[in-house]
C-alpha cells in the first residue's frame, strides 16, 4: 500500500467492541475484538487503535493485527511489563462491550507475489506472522511459494502454538524455533543461499533488531528491494 493509500486509510475510522483478554504468558496478552463485516485488512498489515474509555496523552498507537483477515476477531497481541504505559494500563481495564477506536488498516508489510518467502521475527516481532502464516493456511498454500519461518525469542517463549498442525496443514511452511542471535544467522544463510535475490524477505521485531537483520542481508548481495521491515516499540 502506497502512501497516499494510507493517509486515506487513516481517515477509515471505526470502533471495535471487546470481546475478552487473557495471557499468553506472564507478559503477553491477546485482547480480542469483535470484526465488523466491511472490516479486512491484508495479512500482516497494522492499525491505528485509541482508547476512548478515559484520557491521556498520546492515547492512539499503533499495533499489528495478529488475527488473520480469513478469521472472525481483530486480534491485538502485545508485551504488557509491571510498569506498562497509561495506554496498556487502559488496554487491561477493557471490559466486555467497551470500545476502543481503529484507523487503517495500514502498512504494506504483507506478501506481493508467490517468490519463496523468509520470515524473519524476534519475540513479539512474530505477531504480523500468526496473521500471515493463518491466511496462508486458510487460503491452502500447499504445493506453491516455499515459506519459512524463522523465529528468535531469547526467553524460548514461542507465542506460535501447534506448530505440526501448522506444518501438516501447510506443507510448503517450515518453521524454525531459535533462541540465539548465532542460530538466527546461521538459518539466515541457509535461505539466503538458497534463494537469494529470488525470494522475499520479511523482518519483525525490536528496531535494533530489525535494522541489523536487514544490514546482514544486504552485507549478504540481498537487494534492498527484497526486504521488508517492522519495527516494534515498546511503548
Amino acid at each position: 500500500m502506497g502512501f497516499f493509500q494510507d493517509m486515506v486509510a487513516v481517515f477509515k475510522k471505526r470502533e471495535l467492541s471487546f470481546l475478552e483478554s487473557y495471557k499468553e504468558s506472564e507478559d503477553v496478552y491477546t485482547f480480542l475484538f469483535k470484526k465488523e463485516k466491511d472490516l479486512t485488512w491484508k495479512a500482516g498489515q497494522h492499525g491505528l487503535f485509541s482508547i476512548t474509555h478515559k484520557k491521556f496523552k498520546n492515547n492512539t498507537k499503533p499495533f499489528t493485527i495478529a488475527s488473520a483477515p480469513s478469521e472472525n476477531v481483530v486480534k491485538l497481541t502485545m508485551k504488557i511489563n509491571k510498569n506498562p504505559s497509561e495506554f496498556k494500563k487502559a488496554m487491561l481495564e477493557l471490559k466486555q462491550g467497551m470500545t476502543i477506536g481503529m484507523s487503517g488498516p495500514l502498512g504494506s508489510f504483507y506478501l506481493t507475489d508467490d517468490r519463496p518467502t523468509v520470515l524473519i521475527a524476534g519475540g513479539i516481532g512474530i505477531t504480523p506472522f500468526l496473521s500471515i502464516v493463518k491466511q496462508l493456511e486458510a487460503e491452502g498454500n500447499n504445493n506453491k511459494k516455499p515459506v519459512h519461518l524463522l523465529y528468535m525469542d531469547s526467553e524460548k517463549f514461542y507465542l506460535i502454538k501447534d506448530k505440526d498442525e501448522l506444518v501438516a496443514n501447510n506443507s510448503s511452511l517450515n518453521i524454525k524455533y531459535l533462541d540465539t542471535r548465532e542460530d538466527l544467522l546461521t538459518e539466515i544463510n541457509k535461505v539466503a543461499n538458497l534463494y537469494q535475490n529470488n525470494g522475499q524477505y520479511l523482518i519483525a521485531g525490536p528496531k535494533a533488531m530489525v535494522d541489523s537483520i536487514s544490514s546482514y542481508l544486504q552485507n549478504n548481495s540481498i537487494s534492498k528491494k527484497n526486504i521488508k521491515k517492522d519495527a516494534f516499540y515498546g511503548y
